[in-house]
Order: C-alpha cells, then structure tokens, then sequence
C-alpha cells in the first residue's frame, strides 16, 4: 500500500475512536445525571438510548446556524474549527498503544503543552470577529 492511503488510514484509526468515545462519555454522564436526579435519561432514540450521540450530533449539525449581523463572518465560523482542529492535532504525540503513535518527536510534552495553549485563540478570533 502507498503511503497515501496508509497515514490516513492510521490518523481515522486514532481519531474515531477518541470521538466515539467522547460520543458515549457525554450519554454516559447524562444517563447518570439523570439518575441522581431521579427522572428519566435520555432513552428516546434507539434500544437504552445508544443512538442518543447521533441524534445530538445531527442536530448540531443540522440547526440553524446565528452570528451576529456585525461579525466577519469567515473569522466568526473559522474559530470553533480552528479550536476543534487543534484539539485533535494535539493528539498526535500521545501514544495510544506500543508502536501506535502518529508522531514521535523528542520534545512531545512541550508540543503538546505548545498546541493545547493555542486553543484560547479560537476564543479570542470570535470576540474580534464581532468588533
């Protein structure tokens, strides 16, 4: 196989998982919230809830998007994805398995501490994007 095809192949191998599992997290939280709360969790879509994470994430894709009528609108929908995709790219140092790592330098906890620091920005380009 090319190289082409076997990098991504590796970064979706590292990358859906962690979604899933952030996916199944949140209805595993609200299942519990709604426990200690004693009424019902969320138990609507699918057998026990499980397709619960794909209906809140077509909604969020799906719902009507707002910014304000003032904003730069490209710098206004530019700064989650700019936020999103630096979480992710922070991921690339974190060895998930023996071997199972998309970059291995030698300074991984000082990109990492460098990447995670630069989220704050996607925060910083929405309140300018609004001004």
């Amino acid at each position: 196989m090319s190289i082409a095809v076997v990098v991504p192949a590796e970064i979706l191998g590292i990358i859906l998982p962690l979604l899933l599992g952030a996916a199944f997290l949140v209805l595993a939280e609200r299942k519990v919230m709604a426990f200690v709360q004693r009424r019902k969790g969320p138990d609507v879509v699918g057998s026990f809830g499980l397709l619960q994470p794909l209906a809140d994430g077509s909604k969020l894709i799906l719902k009507e998007p707002i910014s304000p009528s003032s904003a730069n609108f490209s710098l206004f929908r530019m700064a989650p994805v700019d936020t999103f995709m630096l979480s992710l790219v922070a991921r690339a140092v974190v060895p998930f398995d023996y071997g199972m790592v998309l970059s291995d330098p030698n300074i991984g906890l000082l990109y990492l501490f460098a990447i995670s620091s630069l989220g704050v920005y996607g925060i910083i380009i929405v309140g300018r994007s609004i001004n």
